[in-house]
């Protein structure tokens, strides 16, 4: 069987053939969700973002440029999408409890969930486009050129973010007692 394009289903879509975005929904939905909860460390938070995501992406078909890729531009809508949520939740952040994560000691069977949540909380004190280029290639797999497309950049400046982003990484992690 062969595998039809995002760009064909794009303009069958256009072509008012009902189901065919349901087609991108599901090829996408597992990717859009992953990013916007690396982004954002909450599943509720994530699957509000990713129902926005689609919704955008379904009234914005008709103005999606051809010229890129359908994953790019959808990609794109999720990491902005992601980026006003998390601005949302900052003009908010006191209004509601604070959240508590419990680590969890090396000596249990649970070191490696407290390990990552460490790292969890190391990516969530990066400014938002150092997480941007860090989830979109460590956790998404983006190449340096489709992370450009994705946030409107030129590649360069996708690597040289990239690279500050590890440098202070690296830093909060070796804070942790991570390094």
């Amino acid at each position: 069987m062969v595998d039809t394009s995002d760009e064909e289903y794009v303009r069958r879509c256009r072509s008012g053939e009902r189901g065919a975005f349901d087609v991108l929904v599901e090829r996408h939905h597992r990717a859009v969700f992953n990013l916007a909860l690396r982004m954002l460390r909450d599943r509720d938070d994530a699957a509000d973002v990713t129902q926005s995501v689609f919704i955008k992406a379904y009234e914005g078909l008709r103005k999606f440029d051809d010229r890129y890729k359908f994953f790019s531009w959808l990609y794109r809508i999720a990491v902005n999408e992601s980026l006003n949520q998390l601005d949302h939740r900052k003009r908010f952040d006191g209004l509601e409890g604070v959240e508590v994560t419990e680590e969890a000691d090396e000596g249990t069977d649970d070191y490696s969930l407290g390990r990552e949540a460490k790292i969890q909380d190391s990516l969530m004190m990066l400014n938002t486009d150092q997480r941007a280029v860090v989830v979109l290639k460590h956790m998404q797999g983006l190449s340096y050129e489709e992370i450009g497309q994705v946030l409107d950049i030129p590649a360069k400046t996708v690597k040289s973010r990239l690279f500050s982003a590890r440098q202070v990484l690296k830093e909060i992690l070796k804070n942790k007692g991570l390094g």
